[in-house]
């Protein structure tokens, strides 16, 4: 029996989707979403025109990307994030209750301004460090904050999350100052909910630590400080592109790529030994994404839950906006934020959605994933940082820690996006 083309569309994408989660044979989640996406069009789902249509469509979350693993890497290279940790940890004074909210401060400003993948690739490790370094007996909180807080942070900027670019491309991104307007309230609550979820949760292992006295700050390197003036130029100038509705895609590229080269110059280092560092294959396997929910859009579902739901936002709008918002934080931990904000974006684009629903769509994108380890690119990240430091956390630790802290922070904030509207 030969299965019809939708059927069989969503089964290659659920595949597909499963191979990037599982990663069998240890290999890299770009090559499921690849083999994936050869597939829709060898087995004539999706004609090569259309599936090179879908990749172009990703072009600023391309360049977006790149040139925010450019600066996370240059941090990285000149010890600014390895700094900043340390001081955290200075600051903290010995507290282990200090220090975990300081923890918290910092990921706060590097997912705003730098996105949430800066925060698990470049801030994990150096509060690791940290942690090892002041004597921590179980690190394990503190790098929990750095998860949950690159998720719950995620929508304090447009820049703080490639998904919002995904969710709001093709000229549907709003201006800074809308922006503001809608999520500023929302961002605050999650990130409030999230920060007191999870301190109760660990009150007993942050009650009962005992910290090692900080030594002194240890001094940043010349190189150190130009990196962390030109991450801060940069913060700056994102801003300005965002606040003046431009392309945020080309901006981040421009910044990311004129600091590399500026401060590689200054300090004498070739500037590829940092773009030899950066992920190029996550940029593959956002491009295949774009391909495969491209070959999705073809079988009319997106189109159909957009005409369900913009029916529903005429019943019950507020009840709309908070059962869209819980199916797609569902849907986020079993497929992936990525593809599910990919398919997300279509919904937008195709309905005339109001906008408590569209950013309630939005704020599942980027909060539903803290309830599991598959849940996000950012966590993913994180994992293979935690990895490359020798720490180990379980899918099963993750998901009764993130049962406890996600549910509150999506309610609370998708109810503080339906009061500003």
């Amino acid at each position: 029996m030969t299965l019809p083309s939708p059927a069989l569309t969503w089964i290659i994408a659920g595949l597909a989707t499963a191979g990037v989660m599982l990663r069998p044979f240890k290999s890299s989640e770009a090559v499921w979403a690849v083999a994936g996406a050869t597939a829709v069009v060898l087995l004539g789902l999706l004609p090569v025109r259309d599936a090179w249509h879908g990749v172009l469509k990703g072009e600023d979350v391309y360049m977006f990307l790149v040139g925010m693993m450019l600066l996370s890497e240059l941090a990285r290279q000149h010890g600014f994030f390895g700094w900043l940790a340390a001081l955290a940890t200075v600051s903290a004074k010995g507290s282990a209750i200090r220090l975990f909210a300081l923890t918290y401060a910092v990921g706060i400003v590097v997912t705003a301004f730098l996105s949430n993948d800066a925060t698990a690739i470049v801030l994990t490790p150096a509060v690791y460090a940290s942690a090892r370094a002041a004597k921590v007996s179980d690190p394990l909180p503190y790098l929990m904050a750095c998860a949950f807080i690159a998720n719950a942070a995620s929508f304090v900027l447009p820049i703080s999350n490639p998904a919002n670019l995904v969710v709001f491309g093709g000229g549907h991104l709003p201006a800074l100052v809308d922006w503001l307007s809608r999520f500023g309230l929302p961002s605050v609550v999650a990130i409030a909910s999230t920060f007191l979820a999870q301190r109760f949760a660990q009150r007993h292992a942050l009650r009962d630590e005992k910290l090692l006295p900080a030594a002194a700050l240890p001094p940043l390197s010349v190189s150190g400080k130009i990196a962390g003036a030109g991450i801060v130029a940069s913060a700056v100038a994102l801003v300005a592109v965002s606040t003046a509705g431009a392309n945020l895609g080309l901006a981040t590229l421009a910044v990311g790529g004129g600091c590399t080269l500026l401060v590689q110059a200054i300090s004498r280092k070739d500037p590829l030994s940092v773009a030899r560092h950066v992920s190029w294959d996550v940029i593959i396997l956002v491009a295949a994404l774009f391909v495969l929910v491209e070959a999705l859009d073809r079988t009319k579902l997106t189109g159909d839950l957009a005409a369900m739901l913009h029916e529903g936002i005429v019943r019950t709008p507020r009840l709309a906006a908070f059962a869209s918002a819980t199916g797609v934080a569902v849907l986020d931990n079993v497929a992936n934020n990525l593809p599910v904000g990919l398919v997300a974006g279509s919904i937008v684009r195709h309905g005339a959605l109001t906008h408590a629903t569209a950013g309630a769509l939005l704020i599942a994108v980027d909060l539903g994933p803290n309830l599991s380890v598959t849940g996000s690119l950012a966590t993913i990240l994180w994992l293979a940082a935690l990895r490359r430091e020798g720490q180990r956390v379980t899918a099963w630790t993750f998901l009764k820690l993130g049962a406890v802290v996600m549910p509150p922070a999506l309610i609370f904030s998708v109810g503080a996006l339906i009061l500003v509207h």
